[in-house]
């Protein structure tokens, strides 16, 4: 069985936001909604200055807390590795946007919670995550972490030295790794 993960690459993301319209478009989010967000960072000063843009979006942890503190069983994690809300379980009770240290869950206005799927309902069907399809600037790359020929394991195999894990000191074990230039 396949365990999806992502790669994100910093370096290239020039704060476009495509990623996030593409999202609430395929997953019919407010204009105030958002599965996924950028950090923006600000070094230095005038004229040694840099400005650099971190995507974040859930890192469907192989340790998650959302899973762990949800009382109704509503948070999961699937055996392919990606965490989903069981939203017809939910009730709403924001235990685990609390334990999400990544703030990436949102409450919606019909009571339940709800998050980035990865776009599970296209990948089963061969088909990349909608924050993927149109990025400009190939920020992301999406796949099977186990399988040893994919492109993103042959991605992280060839830069695992510049790859890192947000957050990775708290035991959550994204599966998301961010190349940082």
């Amino acid at each position: 069985m396949a365990h999806y993960g992502m790669v994100i690459d910093e370096t290239k993301c020039v704060g476009c936001y495509a990623c996030r319209v593409a999202c609430q478009n395929q997953n019919n989010l407010r204009a105030h909604e958002a599965y996924n967000h950028l950090e923006e960072r600000e070094y230095g000063t005038f004229p040694d200055y840099t400005r650099e843009f971190l995507p974040v979006q859930c890192q469907h942890c192989d340790n998650p807390p959302c899973v762990h503190v949800c009382p109704t069983g509503a948070s999961i994690k699937r055996p392919d590795g990606v965490v989903l809300v069981i939203i017809n379980d939910c009730i709403g009770c924001k235990y685990c946007i609390a334990a999400c240290p990544y703030n990436v869950r949102i409450i919606k206005n019909e009571g339940y919670v709800e998050k980035c799927r990865f776009c599970i309902e296209f990948v089963e069907k061969g088909i990349e995550p909608a924050c993927m399809t149109t990025c400009m600037t190939g920020v992301r790359l999406f796949g099977d972490l186990d399988d040893p020929d994919s492109e993103i394991s042959r991605y992280i195999a060839r830069n695992r030295h510049r790859l890192r894990q947000f957050k990775g000191e708290l035991n959550t074990r994204p599966r998301i790794y961010y190349r940082k230039g």
